[in-house]
């Protein structure tokens, strides 16, 4: 390994000469107290900036081994580092030291989530940050002192407040990782108890905006259970907490306009993460098998069994293997709960507003007017508890339009100014006093799930002169090779990493498994398990810090809008 001295000498050598000269100082070299590492110089300093590592010995770091001694509390405590090295960047870096990316030092910390990530990464001998730097350039000239500045003075200051033990308020990190353990600790409860999902007494709900996911500040009501879905818990670090436990089976959460019903289902869905100390949702857990479903006009559907909801489509069309490259609302909502029921999950997440009329209900006057051989579709409401009983899926339910749902509902949530309310009684009171006359359409059974095998022309991951060109635009779309997979409907993927690691999850199935003959969904479970084993760093032959763990049902949702898809 080289010395610091070695690259102070390159950068004078290479200074006011071409920006190509950059590409000397690619290597390793050892500082007084950390090893640095340049991985990757780019191209111009308009280019993505450089990657950069800078490690510790573990020993000569200092942190105590109970802040990452066991599985959880390794993600949160290296999740923690991250977000110190982010909040070091405000007080060390200059910032802009020429043209383009010149002078940009920035990492991967996330947002409101503790997720697995690999911006900083740790093992049982060195801890290590990954990070960027934009090599300081004016047009295509270098500008070596502007560069000495950075890894001389601005990175060392950085390792030194964000990889030492000594720079940090203990109680800092001892919080984050003893909140996530918690959490961890809750969601793995919740089966033993009988629960999908669980909500802390005093949780603050409401976000600040559609596009800022931070606790609302001014006029947020924390929340208040009901006493009559009390549940209590002791967790390991903050003990006894209490709250509502939304119970397996049916529920509906109902109420009028504008009162926290969305707001109510929108944490749930969160709830399958992790959150930060002060987020506000660090009580709302969430079976880690639940999954937000919606319509989605316009998607593509390949070779999808939705004959349990739709059957007897004009001119004969197959509903065991149903395909279409535009999806209605309705087949969109069909195909998509079957593909997650593919995948496993175990709780449907369901918000009326974005859900295909026709398909949630058909009421007795539209039974009366059009007979069930002229209609295809069999409505959710005679369905979903067939599902709960049939395949043991509960399913969480919005719900404002349809008091036909208070029939095969098992608990009924009333929002009321923003608080819940236990309802179940009253609601199938009144569903006795004001009996429906509508036909069950549901039959005797679910119905079946047919697991699918993807064909290995499905994924090319090639572009021009490049065998695999993939990549993440913001935190909706991937770029395979040629195929734009749009993934603005799945709801509950939280950050661009995720993003990145989907595509190249979609990849290393398609290299390691696909040839195996083995369904989609064991395919992707080996994924997820040599992940386990080798990390995120198993995605990509060289090393960056972007990547963050997503979940199964996420990586099926983006396989299954692939437009190349092609199912044997």
């Amino acid at each position: 390994m080289n010395t610091e001295g070695d690259l102070r000498g390159i950068l004078a050598r290479i200074d006011s000469r071409g920006y190509k000269a950059y590409q000397d100082i690619k290597g390793g070299y050892r500082f007084e107290a950390f090893d640095l590492f340049i991985d990757h110089v780019q191209g111009d300093p308009f280019a993505a900036p450089s990657r950069v590592r800078a490690r510790v010995s573990l020993d000569r770091a200092g942190f105590p081994p109970i802040l990452h001694n066991k599985g959880i509390r390794k993600i949160a405590f290296v999740d923690y580092i991250a977000r110190q090295f982010r909040r070091a960047l405000r007080g060390v870096v200059k910032g802009q030291r020429g043209m383009g990316k010149s002078g940009l030092i920035d990492i991967d910390d996330g947002g409101q989530e503790i997720l697995e990530r690999n911006a900083v990464v740790l093992d049982d001998h060195w801890l290590e940050a990954r990070f960027v730097v934009g090599l300081p350039a004016m047009g295509r000239t270098i500008l070596g002192r502007e560069a000495m500045d950075i890894f001389f003075r601005e990175v060392p200051l950085l390792v030194d407040r964000a990889l030492f033990y000594r720079n940090y308020d203990s109680s800092g990190v001892k919080g984050h990782v003893d909140a996530a353990e918690d959490q961890e600790y809750l969601r793995g409860t919740l089966p033993q108890k009988g629960l999908v999902a669980f909500i802390g007494d005093g949780a603050i709900l409401p976000r600040r905006s559609g596009v800022d996911d931070r606790p609302l500040e001014r006029n947020a009501i924390p929340f208040r259970y009901p006493q009559e879905l009390e549940v209590e818990v002791e967790l390991p670090n903050r003990g006894r907490i209490v709250g509502m436990g939304i119970p397996e089976g049916v529920t509906l959460i109902v109420g009028g306009g504008f009162h926290g019903k969305s707001t109510l289902l929108n944490a749930i869905e969160r709830g399958v993460y992790n959150h930060i100390p002060g987020d506000g949702r660090e009580v709302v857990i969430t079976h880690p098998g639940a999954v937000k479903i919606r319509a989605e006009d316009g998607r593509n559907i390949e070779k999808v069994n939705i004959s349990a909801f739709i059957n007897n489509l004009p001119l004969g069309k197959d509903t065991v293997k149903f395909s279409t490259e535009n999806a209605s609302g309705s087949t969109s909502q069909a195909a998509n709960i079957i593909e997650f029921l593919e995948m496993g999950a175990k709780v449907l997440l369901i918000d009326e507003d974005t859900s295909a009329t026709n398909f949630m209900v058909r009421d007795e006057r539209m039974q009366e007017l059009v007979a069930k051989e002229k209609e295809p579709i069999t409505p959710f409401v005679d369905k979903v508890q067939r599902l709960c009983r049939d395949l043991k899926v509960s399913t969480i339910l919005v719900m404002g339009g349809s008091g036909d749902y208070f029939d095969v509902a098992d608990t009924v949530i009333m929002m009321d100014g923003y608080m819940p309310g236990c309802v179940t009684q009253r609601a199938k009171e009144i569903a006795e006093r004001h009996t429906t006359k509508r036909i069950d359409e549901g039959g005797t059974t679910f119905g079946t799930v047919t697991p699918r095998r993807p064909r290995i022309e499905s994924f090319d991951p090639s572009k021009g002169r490049k065998e695999v060109k993939i990549d993440a635009k913001g935190l909706r779309t991937i770029l395979y090779g040629r195929t734009a997979i749009d993934l603005s409907y799945l709801e509950q993927l939280v950050d661009r990493g995720q993003t990145r690691s989907i595509g190249l999850l979609i990849h290393y199935y398609a290299q390691h498994y696909i040839h195996e003959g083995l369904p989609l969904r064991e395919g992707l479970e080996r994924c997820f398990q040599d992940m386990k084993e080798k990390g995120l760093d198993m995605l990509l032959p060289y090393r960056v810090g972007n990547l963050a763990r997503p979940r199964i049902y996420e990586v099926a949702g983006a396989t299954n809008r692939m437009r190349t898809l092609r199912i044997h």
